[in-house]
């Protein structure tokens, strides 16, 4: 199977729908590298960014999911990188 690898930008505003994300991030845990999260009190949002190694479809559908949280936005980008 094709992947290709992504990162997957995400932005939680106060109030955020955290537990749901969380579930989600699990959920797609055997495609994901790593995560890298920040905190930046000054606005009340964090700040993720979840590095993913998986099918273009698998990718989509995880942003998708994630973007469509309450309180929470998702921008996707691609590598050209494809295994």
């Amino acid at each position: 199977m094709e992947t290709r690898v992504a990162v997957i930008s995400v932005i939680v505003e106060k109030g955020g729908d955290i537990e749901n994300l969380n579930r989600l991030l699990h959920e797609y845990g055997e495609y994901i590298i790593g995560r890298m999260g920040l905190p930046y009190r000054q606005r009340n949002v964090n700040i993720i960014s979840v590095v993913l190694d998986a099918p273009q479809d698998a990718v989509s559908a995880l942003a998708g999911k994630i973007g469509n949280l309450p309180g929470v936005s998702a921008k996707t980008v691609y590598s050209g990188v494809q295994g």
